[in-house]
């Protein structure tokens, strides 16, 4: 994928790093729950895609923000390597964690998951004002868990049975628990736009 940053410009570079949070590198899931990440985020070229054990600290320098994509029902990858997801704490810029991505954003931050099974379209309730997205919309589900109310995170929405958004108190770090890329698109959208 093309990147408009070039290394000489890095501290203004507005490039996107998608995070594949697939078991592996090139899994057939790559076309389910990243490439309609990577469609969302327009222009298409300010955008580049990393597999989540790829990730280096020159990429995490060279981007503005970062998406972690989600993954099949059944992937529990990054969930057991979350010693890889370190640099997420000390990370200083907008993060978004679709689905396994909220997760393990709140597991990095020792907060715990919470079985929570729902496959399907759902109503989603916005609890507290923020810029993805507000008011009640549906929005689709596919996952095992979600996530309890923590110390580090302020819940944005919540479905009848688990927790949808989250944002953590002190940073730009937000979790969707549904996945934005399959209907929504606009909350990624919002999300590129956070200055």
């Amino acid at each position: 994928m093309r990147s408009i940053c070039h290394k000489e410009f890095a501290v203004d570079c507005k490039m996107i790093l998608v995070v594949d949070m697939n078991w592996r590198k090139s899994s057939i899931a790559y076309e389910e729950f990243v490439e309609p990440v990577t469609s969302a985020v327009q222009p298409p070229e300010d955008f580049e895609v990393k597999h989540f054990s790829e990730v280096a600290k020159h990429d995490l320098e060279s981007c503005g923000k970062v998406i972690f994509s989600g993954t099949a029902l059944k992937d529990h990858e990054t969930l057991k390597q979350i010693v890889k997801f370190n640099w997420i704490k000390t990370f200083d810029k907008p993060m978004l964690g679709i689905c396994a991505g909220m997760q393990t954003i709140s597991l990095v931050f020792e907060e715990p998951l919470t079985r929570c099974l729902r496959i399907g379209m759902i109503e989603i309730t916005t609890t507290k004002e923020n810029p993805l997205f507000q008011s009640a919309f549906k929005a689709y589900a596919l996952h095992n868990f979600s996530v309890a109310p923590g110390k580090h995170f302020e819940v944005l929405a919540q479905s009848g049975k688990c927790i949808q958004a989250i944002k953590h108190k002190q940073k730009e770090i937000y979790g969707v628990l549904f996945h934005p890329e399959v209907r929504n698109q606009e909350i990624i959208r919002n999300f590129v736009k956070l200055k």
